[in-house]
Order: C-alpha cells, then sequence, then structure tokens
C-alpha cells in the first residue's frame, strides 16, 4: 500500500464573491484529504485578528476604510497570519486549506481601484503563493441570492455592482496556479471538480487511506 504524501505541505485556497461556497468546499477538502491522511489547516482572511476585525467591523457596519488604510489593514492581518498559521503548518508538512488569500485583494481592492498587478506583489514580497487556488465562478444572481437566505443585511463588500467589479477581476487573473471551477449551486458537483483537479496535480488517490482504487 502506498501512503498518502505528508511532506512537503500544500497550499490550497480557495476564491470567489461572497456567496461562492468557499466555507463549504473548504470543509468538504479538509474532510476529503484528513481520509487520506493528509494533515490539514483549515484557515481564512480576513481573520479574527486586530487587523482583520477592523476591516470586519467596518464592512459590518455598511462602511469601507480609506483604500490606502483598508490595504495596510489587510497586509498587517495577512503577515501575521503567514507568521503564525500557515508558514509554521506548511513547515510541518501540513497542508492548509484558506477560504480567501491575497488574491482577494487582488480582486476586491483592484475593484476599488488599485493595481491588481501592484497588489499582487506587495503580497508576494512576504506571502507564499499558493500550490493551487481555486476560482469558485458562481453567477452573481446565485451568489446574491444565497447572501440572502443567511438573513442578514449585506455588508459593504456585498453591493451587485462591485462584486460585478470583483468578478471581471477575478476573470481576467492568468497565474499557472491558478483553476476556474464553475459553481451553479450543487456543492457536491463543486467538491467533485476540485477533488479531480486535486488528484491531476498530486497524485491524490480517489479513495481512503487503507483502500486500494485501482491505480498504481
Amino acid at each position: 500500500m502506498t501512503s498518502a504524501p505528508h511532506s512537503p505541505g500544500k497550499l490550497i485556497v480557495l476564491e470567489g464573491v461572497d456567496g461562492s461556497g468557499k466555507s463549504t468546499q473548504a470543509r468538504l477538502l479538509t474532510r476529503w484529504l484528513g481520509e487520506r491522511g493528509i494533515s490539514c489547516v483549515e484557515s481564512f482572511e480576513p481573520t479574527r485578528g486586530a487587523w482583520g476585525m477592523k476591516v470586519r467591523e467596518a464592512a459590518s457596519h455598511g462602511e469601507r476604510l480609506p483604500l490606502e488604510e483598508e490595504i495596510e489593514c489587510l497586509l498587517e492581518d495577512r503577515r501575521a497570519h503567514v507568521r503564525h498559521v500557515i508558514a509554521p503548518a506548511l513547515e510541518r508538512g501540513d497542508w492548509v486549506i484558506l477560504d480567501r488569500y491575497y488574491i482577494s485583494m487582488m480582486a476586491y481592492q483592484g475593484a476599488g481601484g488599485y493595481s491588481v498587478e501592484q497588489l499582487r506583489e506587495m503580497n508576494e514580497a512576504f506571502a507564499p503563493p499558493p500550490d493551487l487556488a481555486f476560482w469558485l465562478d458562481v453567477p452573481l444572481d446565485i451568489a446574491l441570492a444565497r447572501m440572502e437566505r443567511r438573513g442578514r443585511l449585506r455588508d459593504a463588500f456585498e453591493d451587485e455592482a462591485f462584486l460585478s467589479a470583483c468578478h471581471a477581476v477575478y476573470s481576467s487573473l492568468d497565474m499557472p496556479w491558478w483553476h476556474r471551477i464553475p459553481s451553479l449551486g450543487d456543492a457536491v458537483q463543486t467538491h467533485l471538480s476540485l477533488v479531480s483537479v486535486l488528484r491531476e496535480e498530486f497524485g491524490l488517490s480517489s479513495s481512503p487511506s487503507g483502500h486500494s482504487d485501482g491505480g498504481s
């Protein structure tokens, strides 16, 4: 029996507008990888640290920080996240599953008027690029309907026109680790699409640890 790979660690990112299903897919991926003997750390951005909460709290009151201040808060939040969570997990050989990463900054603050390429450079000066990043591409009407079903008011990042601009940035990105995955409402089908890419990229078994999938 061939054991599942544990090292080196991998950084897997889920991206998309709110309502695209990132949190659900992060949980499903973490469980699927765990069944194959792969230790995972599941996290998200912005974090609940002081810098991330400053952005979250403003948005929850229907406001945005000034763009430069917003970017600085998100960068500081990410620096702490990389230092205390992401880098140590990767060094241990764990796989890190992230609900949002710096690609969100490229989309959201890029849609706000900042240079997308400059945002990427600012982040990659200290943040490791993903091994894989999945864009869960959902039609905005479906995403907005999902937000409405949450039973709460939209925050300052969930305006339809703004989300359309974010979607345009996501659709313009072209990195070797960037994969567009349609997310049309069927969580199982979306999960299977993600798993298919993981298996192809990393040679993972389709069967849980201890079970043969008939492959080599």
